[in-house]
């Protein structure tokens, strides 16, 4: 019965990790999620002055959404990151229609 089990948690995990299909890509990080998620949080936070919001989307901070200032989970505009292919820095996208944002997530790239 274990077994089951075990191979849902990994095609679960396996999805969760695939960015949804309506995000831009925007570029690729050497650095791990988190940290690409937190920069691209206090840029808008403090460019805006208000509350952004950021959301674990996979467990041991492999994928986040990070909400445009103004936006909330989970429909809003958001920055998505997630680790790259093979394990090693982080892939990261777009969601949404306001592009003026994208210039404070490519200087956390």
């Amino acid at each position: 019965m274990k077994y089951p089990f075990i191979a849902l948690v990994v095609v679960v995990s396996a999805c969760a990790s695939e960015p949804p299909p309506d995000v831009h890509a925007v570029g690729q990080s050497q650095l791990p999620p988190k940290a690409v998620a937190q920069c691209i949080a206090v840029k808008w936070a403090n460019n805006s002055g208000q509350t952004v919001y950021s959301q674990y989307v996979l467990a041991n901070e492999q994928a986040f959404d990070v909400y445009v200032p103004g936006q909330q989970p989970p429909g809003g505009a958001s920055a998505v990151v997630r680790q790259a292919a093979g394990g090693s820095g982080s892939s990261v996208g777009f969601r949404g229609t306001d592009s003026s944002v994208t210039s404070s997530i490519n200087q956390c790239l």
